[in-house]
C-alpha cells in the first residue's frame, strides 16, 4: 500500500490511499463505486493478480483510507486525481475499470488527458451517459424528486440511509443476492466515507452529463451490467453506454443487481478477464 498526493494545496495536501500488487504484468486500475472504497475489490484483485495483471486500487478522495477535504468533488477533480495517480505511478497501457460512479472518471478522462496512456476500458454498472432525467435527457432513469429523496435520506440519518443503500444495492425485486455479511462488509465501508463527500459525489454522480465524454472514446470498451440493476438501471445507463460505443462489447449479467462483482464474482471476473486478454 502506499499513498499518492493528489492535490497539493497551499495549506494542505489531499492524499490518495492505493493498493498496488506490483509487478511487471500490464496494470489494471480497478475504480470503485459510491459510497464504498478500494476494498470493495477484494474478489477480484486476486484473482487479476494471479492472471498475471499488475491491479491497482484507490479510495477516491473523501471515502475510504484517503484524505476528505471539503473540496473537489466535481469530476474534473475526481478524474485528475485518477490522473495523478497514473502519472505518479507512470503507468502506460492501462486498463481503466470504472464501477457505478467509477465509470464517470473514465469517460471524463478522454477528454481532459486522452488515450495516450490507456488500452481500454470497462464500464461496470455505470453512471454515463447522464442519469439525471431532464428535457433534453428523457431516458435518464434518476427522477429529479428521486435524487431529492435521496439528498434529504443522507442528510437527516446515515445510518439509516446507508443500511436501505446496501440492501437496494445487492438486491434484484427485494431479494438479497449477496449474504448478510456480505452486506455489512459494504455498510462498513460506506461509514468510512465523509458525509461532505458522500453529498457532494451524490449530487456529481447524479447531475454530470458525460454525453460528449463518450465521443470522445477511442479505446476498446467493454460494457458490463446486471439486468436486475436498481441502483443504475442498465436501459438507462449500461444499454446507452453500448450505443454511444457502437464498437463496445456488452456483457448482460441475468440476474444481477447493481453490486454485481460481489454478488455474481466467477462470472463478471471471467467476462472482464476475456475483455483483458484481447
Amino acid at each position: 500500500m502506499t499513498e499518492i498526493t493528489a492535490h497539493h494545496g497551499l495549506f494542505k495536501n489531499t492524499d490518495l490511499h492505493v493498493d498496488d500488487t506490483g509487478g511487471p504484468g500490464r496494470p489494471v486500475v480497478l475504480i470503485h463505486g459510491w459510497p464504498l472504497s478500494g476494498e470493495s475489490w477484494k474478489l477480484q484483485v486476486p484473482v487479476f493478480a494471479a492472471a498475471g495483471y499488475r491491479v491497482i486500487t484507490y479510495d477516491r478522495r473523501g471515502f475510504g483510507r484517503s484524505d476528505k477535504p471539503r473540496t473537489g468533488y466535481t469530476y474534473d477533480t475526481l478524474t485528475e486525481d485518477l490522473h495523478t495517480l497514473l502519472t505518479e505511478l507512470d503507468l502506460t497501457d492501462v486498463t481503466l475499470v470504472g464501477f457505478s460512479m467509477g465509470g464517470g472518471e473514465v469517460a471524463r478522462y478522454f477528454t481532459k488527458y486522452g488515450a495516450e496512456r490507456l488500452r481500454s476500458v470497462v464500464f461496470a454498472s455505470a453512471v454515463p451517459p447522464y442519469l439525471m432525467k431532464t428535457p433534453d435527457n428523457p431516458d435518464g432513469p434518476l427522477e429529479a424528486d428521486e435524487a431529492a429523496k435521496m439528498t434529504a435520506g443522507l442528510t437527516a440519518d446515515e445510518d439509516a440511509f446507508y443500511d436501505r443503500f446496501t440492501t437496494d444495492f445487492f438486491s434484484v425485486d427485494g431479494v438479497l443476492k449477496v449474504t448478510e455479511q456480505q452486506r455489512q462488509e459494504a455498510l462498513a465501508l460506506a461509514k468510512q466515507s465523509a458525509k461532505t463527500a458522500a453529498l457532494a459525489c451524490m449530487a456529481a454522480f447524479a447531475n454530470t452529463d458525460f454525453r460528449d465524454d463518450l465521443t470522445k472514446v477511442t479505446v476498446p470498451a467493454l460494457v458490463i451490467h446486471g439486468d436486475g440493476d436498481a441502483t443504475v438501471p442498465f436501459e438507462g445507463s449500461g444499454a446507452r453506454i453500448h450505443a454511444a460505443l457502437p464498437s463496445s462489447q456488452l456483457h448482460v449479467v441475468a440476474g444481477a443487481p447493481h453490486g454485481v462483482n460481489v454478488s455474481h464474482p466467477e462470472e463478471w471476473n471471467r467476462v472482464v478477464l476475456d475483455f483483458l486478454a484481447h
